[in-house]
């Protein structure tokens, strides 16, 4: 007796499963066989791309400042000036905004430029003219201090010696060679500074645009997920995407604000105990103060260094106000600031930081912390929703003791219980 074949729609999607993992394992073996191809086209594109990806980020980093100006401060004003002309007003309300963010963002770019740029080249220019006379006065200081300890003086001695004469053939044979070779090849850095401006003035459009139709893309790109995704996945997703969005939001924001009030708490300090470059390590400070956890050993480190050039003592000091400032930022400043944004304990921190920092470089140690954040919060909310679904304790606290579960009863049993019959 023949027997007719029934068509089931599983057997296409089995199919188209196979399908699709065959293709992704030959794509990937591709990849990595043409792996250097597969860079460079990569890089080429990112060049390509470079201000519309300039353009996102400043948009990602103005959209809160634009919604509170909208929200806030035009919107109500705005509203009141064109009650009658049907809802013209909101659109007036989002423009400006979006201008005045811009030129907020401008503003602070100029005046750091503008403020901080020469004294920072001032100070380093005058750290390079007078790193001998340094040298010389931190070998004084070195020997008066261990004059009782000969052998550790003159060892001392010497390697500071050393170090001075290493300084002095470094700038004789490196820096002004190098300078030489810069007058000549002025031309490629007006092209890398062309080419900044360029992506800098082509991101603040791509920002413009953004900023002023946010609400039409977010729709689009919601019309597209739910176009691909069925109902439930798409809730998921955008549930993620919000989650991602408040952490990052939060995160950098907190962190600049965090990393400038500590600046400007470290230039006051440094201006009233008299320390010497005090605008350079106050910069320093507040500008490694963004990276979590390193940060301030990786500011602190260099800034004690160019004060123990100039003054010993002050170095002394300068050390142990550092040491005070972060205590300080650490335990109330930063968690005013940040809120629960970081919600993870310090070896994470550290793990995602190092492992950040291996990949990619700074904006990995910057970003890190976050993208961590919403992965390990992702990956916990996973192991919640399964454990809830097996009807399993969900609390980390009911494992800390636990011996095992009974497979039965899934009653926990703890160590030290004694099993009843």
């Amino acid at each position: 007796m023949r027997r007719h074949f029934h068509w089931d729609k599983k057997y296409l999607y089995w199919g188209i499963t196979a399908f699709c993992v065959i293709a992704c394992a030959i794509l990937f073996f591709m990849a990595l066989n043409y792996l250097d191809i597969v860079q460079d086209t990569i890089a080429k594109l990112t060049r390509i791309l470079s201000p519309f990806i300039w353009g996102l980020v400043i948009a990602y980093l103005l959209n809160p400042l634009v919604r509170f100006l909208q929200h806030k401060a035009l919107g109500p004003l705005c509203g009141k000036l064109f009650s009658r002309r049907g809802g013209k007003g909101s659109g007036l309300a989002r423009g400006v905004s979006v201008v005045l963010a811009e030129i907020f963002m401008l503003a602070i770019i100029t005046g750091l430029f503008f403020m901080i740029i020469p004294q920072l080249y001032s100070s380093i220019e005058t750290i390079v003219t007078n790193s001998p006379a340094y040298i010389e006065s931190l070998t004084a200081w070195v020997s008066k201090l261990l004059n009782d300890f000969p052998e550790i003086r003159d060892y001392v001695a010497q390697m500071l010696g050393d170090v001075n004469t290493d300084i002095v053939a470094w700038l004789q044979t490196t820096i002004l060679p190098k300078l030489g070779s810069l007058l000549s090849n002025v031309g490629t850095g007006v092209r890398y500074v062309v080419t900044g401006v360029y992506n800098l003035v082509i991101g603040i459009i791509v920002s413009v645009y953004i900023l002023g139709n946010y609400e039409t893309f977010t729709a689009n790109a919601k019309r597209l997920l739910y176009s691909v995704m069925n109902v439930e996945t798409a809730k998921k997703f955008l549930d993620g995407v919000r989650f991602t969005d408040r952490t990052l939001t939060g995160f950098l924001n907190g962190k600049l604000v965090d990393s400038a009030i500590i600046g400007l708490i470290c230039y006051i300090v440094c201006v009233v105990l008299n320390m010497p470059y005090a605008l350079l390590v106050s910069v320093l400070i507040g500008v490694t103060n963004i990276i979590p956890f390193f940060g301030p050993l990786i500011g602190a480190v260099p800034s004690a260094i160019i004060i123990l050039m100039v003054n010993p003592v002050k170095c002394l000091i300068f050390v142990v106000f550092v040491i005070i400032l972060q205590q300080v930022d650490g335990n109330f400043i930063g968690p005013k600031i940040l809120g629960s944004s970081v919600g993870i304990n310090g070896f994470w921190v550290m793990f995602s930081i190092i492992v950040g920092a291996g990949l990619f470089g700074f904006w990995g140690m910057l970003l890190g912390v976050p993208v961590f954040v919403v992965i390990y919060t992702m990956v916990n909310e996973g192991i919640s929703r399964k454990l809830r679904r097996n009807d399993l304790p969900v609390k980390t606290e009911e494992y800390a003791n636990l011996n095992y579960i009974d497979p039965i009863t899934l009653q926990v049993i703890h160590h030290g219980d004694e099993e009843k019959p």
